[in-house]
């Protein structure tokens, strides 16, 4: 039987698939990761990161001390290995090992909720705003302004009124504060694609424009939204540090890196180690996510592709 030129090209196409020659297609997504893996910065980043989470939620199981709870045998006392307080403790007796692993889990946490929160209220709200332009887009853009000129320590004292000891409560009330730059990041964006073909064949298609932002704008941006995501979770464990330091953040019994840093500026001639364990941990965490940000921005640069 004689097959016509197309039904030969995909025979042999079906032939070449089922013995592992054809060639592979490479999506914009498995491009970046490969772009990424190439970053030995990023990749070692990534490897301190994971190590810094595991230690951080997987390790105080593994210490015979308590973050809250004072070994009454020993206060003040140095890194010590014959004691087991390998980091040391501090006034209180309290093993700063313990204090240093759940601090780093609060701070992790808080920075993760915050960062949830600013990346869905700005991305929402950017693709709202260039895709409907117009009047609304000038409206929406003059209220980011506004925002922006008011003081940021102002409504972190007002939300503390509010939300009170409730940490989590109130850094996802941070994260209502931290969108403005994505929403505005995510705007340019969609002005740059709004008039793409797709977007005029879903528009001509007689769909909503909430869906079409939904369905085909949104899922568009994944590259800049990872990116700057990235770079907001060290933006926000600073802002944790900071506020925790001047006692505006995590408040006793529960601990963060910006708490225990806090805690040792005071005895820091005394007894180095409590400032010193926090802070390495602290710069480590940030200098991994900054370079994590930094990798993922060089794997979704379209210019270098």
């Amino acid at each position: 039987m004689i097959l016509n030129p197309a039904k030969r090209e995909l025979l042999a196409q079906e032939l070449l698939e089922a013995e592992g020659l054809a060639p592979q297609s490479r999506s914009l997504t498995k491009d970046a990761l490969r772009r990424l893996g190439r970053n030995k910065a990023a990749v070692l980043s990534i490897v301190v990161l994971t190590v810094l989470i595991l230690a951080a939620f997987l390790g105080p199981w593994f210490i015979p001390f308590n973050y809250e709870d004072p070994d009454w045998a020993a206060f003040r006392i140095p890194p010590s290995i014959e004691t087991g307080h390998y980091f040391g403790t501090d006034p209180n007796g309290r093993d700063l090992l313990a204090r240093v692993l759940y601090g780093t889990r609060v701070s992790l946490a808080v920075a993760l909720t915050a960062t949830v929160v600013s990346v869905f209220i700005g991305v929402l709200y950017g693709a709202v705003s260039g895709y409907i332009g117009g009047r609304l887009d000038a409206i929406m853009m003059r209220f980011v302004d506004i925002m922006y000129a008011l003081p940021y320590i102002l409504f972190v004292i007002l939300l503390m009124v509010i939300f009170g000891r409730n940490v989590y409560l109130l850094f996802a009330a941070i994260g209502a504060l931290e969108w403005l730059t994505m929403a505005r990041i995510v705007r340019g964006q969609t002005l740059s694609i709004k008039h793409r073909e797709f977007l005029e064949a879903a528009r001509a298609s007689g769909q909503r424009p909430f869906k079409i932002i939904i369905k085909h704008i949104i899922p568009n941006l994944v590259g800049p939204v990872v990116i700057f995501a990235a770079l907001t979770v060290p933006e926000i464990i600073a802002t944790e540090s900071f506020l925790s330091y001047l006692g505006f953040g995590v408040q006793e019994p529960l601990t963060s890196l910006g708490t225990l840093i806090a805690e040792g500026t005071d005895a820091m001639e005394s007894m180095p180690w409590l400032l010193v364990f926090p802070a390495s941990f602290l710069v480590a965490l940030l200098l991994s996510l900054l370079f994590i940000g930094d990798g993922l921005r060089d794997a979704f640069d379209p210019k270098d592709r």
